[in-house]
């Protein structure tokens, strides 16, 4: 059986993208149970793909006794729903097992990444400010997807000169303004440009010079979304709560690597047991952004570790 609990986590500052502001984090908490043994998972309902934590618990609870993951591939649709269910069903075959969920996925043992460190959406004084205060890190992540972008990716340069920088645009350029910013995103040495057009209007991607690696995220959710992505992107960025979870973000991986596609693994704004299963998936790849946890102001018990290496793989007591 399985239990679903909405969570709250206070943000440790007020997060903004060019979509709105929040000031804490809301997710979903899933339990799966059987025999004595339990397993968690976690998920962020997202209202970009019409969620809500209503709606992502309803679908939840309507899953018939004692599905396994592997069924649950075919009972539920990608999302958030099906991302905290396989999650906790993964988690409960490894306390099972008394193996480690790497283990069971036939994946070598996980070692720590360099992840992104996002720099929220601001006034260009402010986000320079913010990048003056993160300039230890070697990777920072922007967002940005306004008519005064220029000005904050100068900011965010000048505040952190030696950080390298990837930018996400969260869909909020035309192909014009991209055409107009990507010479200078070159110039500022960005290492790549996130999402930079509308997810279903994104063709112009095929037709511009991309002088720089793109990454699909809105445009790419599972193995069924790499057909519509040939000729417009270089790199995907796989998120558990697109993918429907572990399983199918592990399959995903494989078969993008095989078509050419650079790996990015990214979250939404979650805590700890949201990224932990994310780390496995993670392993080797061209881009980390799993900082959910850094970005909060509270977190689960026996928390992820992050220091200068990067996220760690997770204790067994948090999940896995």
């Amino acid at each position: 059986m399985f239990t679903v609990t909405p969570e709250t986590f206070r943000l440790a500052q007020v997060f903004t993208i060019s979509r709105g502001s929040r000031t804490e984090a809301r997710v979903l908490t899933v339990r799966a149970m059987d025999g004595g043994v339990t397993g968690w998972g976690e998920c962020v309902p997202y209202a970009r793909y019409g969620e809500t934590l209503d709606s992502v618990t309803a679908q939840i609870e309507g899953l018939p006794e004692g599905i396994d993951r592997h069924r649950l591939q075919e009972a539920m649709e990608p999302g958030a729903a099906r991302n905290a269910v396989d999650c906790a069903l993964w988690d409960m075959e490894a306390k099972r097992a008394g193996k480690r969920a790497w283990h069971l996925a036939g994946l070598p043992a996980p070692g720590p990444m360099i992840t992104a460190y996002t720099l929220s959406l601001d006034t260009p004084e402010a986000m320079r400010a913010q990048a003056a205060k993160h300039a230890h890190r070697p990777l920072l992540k922007i967002k940005l997807g306004t008519p005064d972008d220029m000005a904050r990716l100068e900011a965010v340069r000048a505040g952190a000169p030696r950080s390298r920088i990837i930018v996400d645009a969260n869909e909020g350029w035309t192909a014009e303004i991209y055409e107009d910013l990507a010479p200078h995103l070159v110039r500022l040495g960005v290492a790549l440009v996130e999402q930079p057009l509308p997810a279903g209007a994104d063709e112009m991607l095929a037709e511009i010079e991309r002088p720089l690696p793109v990454c699909a995220d809105e445009s790419c959710h599972d193995r069924a979304s790499l057909t519509d992505l040939a000729g417009k992107y270089d790199v995907i960025n796989i998120k558990l709560d697109k993918t429907g979870g572990l399983t199918e973000a592990l399959a995903l991986r494989d078969l993008a690597q095989s078509k050419g596609y650079g790996i990015m693994v990214g979250c939404m704004v979650g805590s700890s047991l949201a990224m932990a299963p994310a780390v496995l998936v993670a392993q080797g790849a061209m881009v980390v952004d799993l900082d959910g946890p850094l970005l909060l102001a509270e977190d689960r018990d026996h928390p992820l570790h992050y220091d200068e290496a990067g996220v760690h793989p997770p204790e067994a007591a948090l999940w896995g």
